[in-house]
């Protein structure tokens, strides 16, 4: 796939179409997360649903988010066991990066955040103005992949100037 530029709806439409097919691996990088809804056929369900099918059929899901998400988020996390045990979690104050990473294949980079009315299914209306690209490109996906890795691995916590504000540091 060639580098897609996405907006709007195009980010519903593309990315969180992308991510019900990955096979491998999902790295999702974002500064908030709310208790987001995806159609499925003529309903919806839960995003968190999505992501618990994909830990059962072995997918890596792993996450970073800047913030705990609030008690609507949580009460849906409690609910699929899989995730829990599954999915890879790490919180960074200073994480503000949209990032997608598919299968390390292709990645989203953009503004979108993981909540409703960033890359869900709120209304044409109410939806925020958001921006991005959906690509293939080895350069960028390689430095997404850098970018994503880096926080994961912890590299930046030692000399983080905001490890005061930072629940849980990863190193």
């Amino acid at each position: 796939m060639p580098t897609t530029y996405i907006a709007n709806t195009d980010h519903y439409n593309l990315v969180l179409f992308r991510v019900a097919s990955v096979r491998k691996s999902l790295w999702i990088g974002t500064a908030d997360i709310k208790d987001l809804y995806v159609k499925v056929g003529t309903g919806t369900k839960p995003f968190l649903a999505v992501l618990a099918q994909l830990v059962r059929k072995g997918v890596e899901v792993r996450l970073i988010h800047a913030k705990e998400p609030g008690p609507a988020f949580r009460e849906d996390f409690d609910q699929y066991p899989s995730l829990i045990e599954g999915m890879e979690r790490a919180l960074c104050p200073r994480v503000h990066f949209k990032l997608l990473v598919f299968d390390c294949q292709e990645a989203y980079i953009g503004s979108a955040n993981l909540t409703g009315a960033g890359i869900g299914m709120k209304g044409e209306n109410t939806r925020n103005f958001e921006a991005g690209i959906l690509t293939d490109d080895p350069a960028l996906v390689s430095q997404a992949i850098q970018q994503f890795d880096s926080v994961w691995m912890g590299l930046h916590c030692k000399t983080c100037k905001r490890r005061q504000f930072c629940a849980d540091p990863i190193a």
